[in-house]
């Protein structure tokens, strides 16, 4: 293919001037330097605005077809994870293609080019290892399935709500409300806690009492006030036992069986509940308290 830079150079000539020692200076010939620029504007440069608009028309056309097959994909009930990194994968390659078509198209040698693309991937590769790792963190995540779009996990540090699974990073959202990506590398090299994988859940109360207090007579008020409440499950059997004697208060264990769903309705209205018993039942719930001594100087 003929370029601008061959045109140009075509226009140009050199001419010899003095004597004895050969100066050579080079002349343009503008009206050739014009020919130039209009024949590559005519070939090439017809090109490359037909392939930029190809270019546009197709990514167009790809993000129309991934958000059709997405929607037959949640219509067929597919599982959101799987569509939603299929889709996404799917998008990419599609993208790459058409970029390399069109760039055979214009008049680059994709030979020349694989083998700049090939050589500027291994430097890369070595720069971006953290990035390759979260891509294969991403593939183990997507194959093994430790957790979905819409399962609470922790891991990292941060706990929330998985949004999205894209190839490089996981996005959840906390329960007030942030944004948090988390890189996928990291997800599958540490322990991750999945709260929404079962669909039962155990809820854990301590209730203290003060020393001095019928515990027996202390549980009891605590079985009434769980047998009262709907969402906790009969089997298995509610756990309400002495659990520790401590420093200022003897603990008393509640342990809980409900659905997943219901885990924090359960948790805040016992503890509510239980709280209203005891004050109900004078049954006194110790706090630490300070005696302070006031000493008069004489």
């Amino acid at each position: 293919m003929l370029n601008l830079f061959t045109f140009l150079t075509s226009a140009t000539g050199t001419t010899a001037a003095g004597s004895g020692t050969q100066n050579e200076f080079t002349t343009i010939d503008w009206g050739a330097l014009w020919n130039a620029i209009l024949n590559w504007c005519k070939t090439t440069g017809i090109r490359l605005i037909i392939a930029i608009i190809i270019l546009i028309v197709s990514f167009k056309l790809i993000n129309f077809i991934c958000k059709k097959i997405s929607k037959k994909l949640e219509k067929k009930k597919v599982d959101l994870t799987i569509a939603k990194v299929s889709v996404s994968f799917l998008k990419i390659v599609l993208k790459v293609l058409i970029i390399v078509l069109i760039v055979g198209y214009v008049g680059f040698e994709t030979a020349s080019l694989s083998a700049v693309i090939l050589s500027l991937g291994t430097g890369i590769s070595l720069a971006v290892q953290g990035t390759l790792s979260n891509f294969a963190g991403g593939v183990i995540i997507v194959i093994m399935r430790p957790f979905k779009i819409g399962d609470f996990i922790t891991s990292n540090g941060q706990s929330g709500t998985v949004e999205d699974i894209k190839l490089f990073y996981t996005h959840i959202v906390t329960p007030d409300n942030k944004a948090i990506m988390i890189p996928n590398g990291s997800l599958a090299n540490n322990v991750i806690v999945n709260v929404s994988a079962k669909e039962d859940r155990r809820c854990d109360l301590v209730m203290p009492v003060a020393y001095g207090t019928d515990t027996e007579f202390a549980l009891t008020v605590i079985r009434g006030v769980i047998a009262k409440n709907e969402k906790v499950f009969n089997t298995p059997e509610p756990f309400v036992k002495v659990g520790e004697l401590a420093d200022s208060s003897i603990d008393i264990y509640v342990r809980v069986w409900c659905k997943n769903s219901d885990y924090w309705d359960v948790y805040f209205s016992l503890l509510n509940n239980i709280k209203d018993a005891f004050e109900e039942n004078h049954i006194e719930i110790p706090f630490n308290q300070l005696d302070v001594n006031l000493k008069n100087a004489e």
